[in-house]
């Protein structure tokens, strides 16, 4: 389009052929500044999740203290002060992201956040130097990360505390020239449209979640000491079942807590009478009438400093008469899953299996008194029980259940979920899997398909469960610190269930380390 003597009508195409080129280019941009939108949406909804997870490790940390004072008692006030620490330096962020949106009409619409001039007024003054804000936001981070450090101390190892100082480092940083160093607020926030800086405080706050797991993870890591004192032992009785038929013969155990063969009993008395052996006393005694009975006395023993400790017990069984309805319980669950095979115990005591009459729509007996039932419609299956009583009487009992479907997985990178890190290489050569955690049967899955987003690039999608050529290649452009996004994993079962319409898994996202 260069040189020579161009007629107008020649100018005019020409002309409208650049326009038509900066459409394109400016509808690009737009997109991109979509995907870190919707980088932003997920680390968020992840931030929530592990907060949730860091909540319950506290919580358990919580209980072992309680148990195990000595212990645990310092590791849960550290736990507690690196919580509080975290929760502070979170809601600043959270703070920071409120005043750089001040302006914003609608908080979704990420392809209007492409102004730089927001980020730069909050950071940045006269002389490239930095806004109070943005010293201040500066200083935060480091204190984060001293503050940390000095409560762990050397209650965890070096590769961790490696970690959190790069996590949270903010040293001065090369330009590209690789000759010429820049302060790091300015390197990763100057210039930058709206929504990268609001996705890269995003991702600070899922490093300070990540480094709160990391810390309480540490603290939990080791277990219990073994506890050899005698005095942290009890006497339990353990009774074959707690209710019996009135002319049976109630049949058990009195054993000690931390049970040991090796213990030697010098003395035991109960108003059941009973048999001393290695470390337990061996019951065998008529259930007597209808009721309730106790059963108690004490144990006497040596400690191994050869102190004897004499421990009371007591405990009681119920006997009872036949029964007037069948007793139904899913193995595995209070619901059957839609197109599996879902486990079922079905028994009346005191009835043989021969005497039950068992029906429901899907189910079939595997042996006695076990049970297999594999729904397909409906949101409820009831399962219908008649047995004949060793009087001649019968009895008929329905029971309910909840069919429900199987849940949608969670996206896996080596068998981790939700925020990854990695390099590059090992994130080009992973396989996409996916989990289902928490779930009552141990279901197989295979990545059929899934696409990748890599900053910068247009998003691939990839069939089965390894990248191909074009998702290698895209990830090799990718920088330190991109956010790689997989997501719309498709997925089926192998094995059992395998006819079964599986939902996409949630994504995984992938920090490039």
């Amino acid at each position: 389009m260069a040189g020579g003597n161009l007629s107008p009508r020649q100018k005019m195409i020409n002309l409208m052929y650049l326009v038509f080129i900066a459409m394109l280019a400016l509808n690009m941009d737009k997109k991109v500044l979509s995907s870190f939108g919707f980088m932003k949406e997920k680390m968020a909804a992840s931030n929530v999740k592990v907060n949730d997870a860091n909540a319950n490790i506290l919580e358990n940390l919580a209980g072992k203290a309680e148990e195990n004072p000595t212990r645990y008692g310092k590791k849960l006030e550290m736990a507690r002060a690196i919580n509080a620490s975290s929760n502070e330096f979170f809601n600043y962020l959270n703070g920071v992201k409120a005043k750089l949106t001040e302006k914003v009409e609608n908080p979704t619409d990420y392809e209007t956040m492409d102004s730089e001039e927001a980020g730069d007024l909050y950071f940045f003054g006269k002389d490239e130097k930095f806004t109070p804000a943005g010293q201040e936001f500066v200083d935060k981070i480091n204190k984060y990360r001293t503050d940390v450090l000095k409560i762990t101390g050397d209650s965890i190892n070096e590769d961790l505390k490696d970690q959190i100082t790069k996590r949270f480092s903010t040293a001065d940083e090369k330009v590209k020239d690789g000759k010429k160093m820049i302060p790091w607020l300015n390197s990763r926030y100057k210039g930058f449209p709206l929504i990268t800086t609001l996705t890269n405080i995003e991702q600070i706050q899922a490093d300070i979640r990540t480094t709160e797991a990391d810390v309480f993870n540490s603290l939990l890591k080791t277990s219990l000491l073994d506890d050899t004192k005698m005095t942290s032992y009890k006497a339990i009785v353990a009774l074959d079942k707690t209710a019996y038929f009135v002319g049976e013969k109630v049949t058990g155990k009195v054993v000690l807590g931390k049970y040991d063969s090796s213990l030697n009993i010098d003395n035991f008395t109960s108003n059941v009478g009973g048999s001393p052996e290695a470390g337990q006393v061996t019951l065998s005694f008529g259930a007597g009438a209808a009721g309730t009975h106790p059963i108690k006395g004490s144990f006497t023993f040596k400690q191994k400093d050869g102190q004897p400790i004499t421990l009371p017990f007591e405990s009681e069984y119920t006997v009872i008469t036949e029964p007037n309805q069948a007793v139904i319980s899913a193995d595995k669950m209070n619901v059957v899953y839609r197109g599996l095979d879902n486990p079922l115990s079905i028994s009346v005591p005191g009835v043989g299996d021969n005497n039950l009459n068992v029906s429901a729509p899907g189910l079939r007996k595997i042996s006695n008194g076990q049970y297999m039932i594999n729904p397909t419609t409906g949101t409820e299956v009831t399962i219908n029980v008649s047995a004949k009583l060793s009087s001649g009487r019968e009895i008929k009992t329905p029971k309910t259940f909840r069919i429900k479907d199987v849940p949608a997985p969670m996206g896996a990178i080596r068998g981790q979920t939700g925020n990854v890190g990695m390099p590059k290489e090992s994130l080009s050569g992973a396989s996409v899997g996916v989990v289902l955690q928490d779930f009552v049967f141990d279901l197989t899955f295979q990545v059929t398909g899934f696409s990748i987003k890599v900053p910068g690039e247009a998003t691939i999608v990839v069939a089965g469960a390894r990248m191909n050529e074009r998702a290698q290649a895209a990830i090799n452009k990718a920088k330190r610190g991109d956010i790689v996004s997989i997501f719309d994993i498709k997925s089926s079962i192998v094995g059992q269930g395998s006819g079964l319409k599986i939902k996409v898994a949630s994504p995984v996202l992938v920090e490039i380390k």
